[in-house]
């Protein structure tokens, strides 16, 4: 049986996200607190299999509620309203989440995760700490987490050349010569990387501004490597006027 904890400080919320985990057969819910000084008695006193969190709380927020922990529990599912700023902040750290309103398959799918995981996240502590940086800064991170089936990667946002997308696929292309294939589609990255750091030249390809070194005939981008990047029709303007402002 998996033991979990939630930490919501709208009752409305809470007692949703309550009724959807009581449908859940092999968890129990053991406990929920509304503010950072109840969750973190709540949680070092019953240390819950998997948390779900809040990233606001009254009085404070989920990374001063961790700071608080010793040590910091890994299985941790943020909940958040719609907040673009936090969404974008966790997807760099790669962390799940939930958007409320939260639905039953929602839910299930997240637990069924952490019934998979056996091992702790070695990269845990990097990975919540990125998301934190990103959160407090609101600017384009210097690292990003990509997720491979079967590992965690903390990349250099510079050391990304280019990402190709291949249906639900993006590949990433690194300036060390090496590449990784996610499980996630181009799209998702263009709001991580956006211009004009990178330039989305093709609706398959988003390409790090840093490694462009010409144009061939307007049809594509020369990197410094001499790869050559397509760049469609119909956003041809916009790359070109990115690239060179003052023509």
């Amino acid at each position: 049986m998996m033991t979990l904890a939630i930490i919501e400080d709208e009752p409305a919320v809470r007692r949703e996200i309550t009724y959807l985990v009581e449908q859940e057969s092999d968890v129990e819910l053991i406990g929920w607190a509304d503010t950072v000084r109840t969750a973190r008695k709540l949680i070092t006193e019953k240390v819950p299999d998997v948390i779900l969190m809040d990233i606001q709380l009254r009085d404070g927020t989920a990374f001063d509620l961790l700071a608080k922990l010793e040590p910091i529990p890994q299985h941790i599912i943020f909940i958040t309203a719609y907040n673009h700023f936090a969404i974008k902040a966790i997807k760099f750290g790669a962390l799940d989440y939930l958007l409320k309103p939260i639905d039953q398959s929602e839910l299930n799918e997240a637990l069924g995760r952490y019934r998979r995981k056996s091992e702790n996240n070695p990269q845990w502590m990097q990975q919540l700490a990125l998301t934190q940086q990103s959160m407090d800064q609101g600017t384009l991170p210097e690292h990003i987490v990509l997720n491979t089936l079967n590992n965690s990667r903390i990349v250099a946002v510079d050391d990304i050349v280019y990402c190709k997308g291949d249906g639900p696929y993006t590949f990433f292309f690194l300036n060390d010569g090496s590449q990784q294939l996610i499980s996630k589609p181009l799209k998702y990255y263009e709001e991580l990387l956006p211009a004009p750091h990178f330039l989305r030249t093709h609706q398959s390809y988003l390409v790090n501004k840093k490694y462009v070194s010409g144009v061939s005939r307007s049809e594509y981008i020369i990197l410094k490597n001499n790869e050559e990047i397509p760049i469609s029709t119909r956003r041809k303007n916009s790359i070109l006027n990115l690239l060179f402002p003052n023509k």
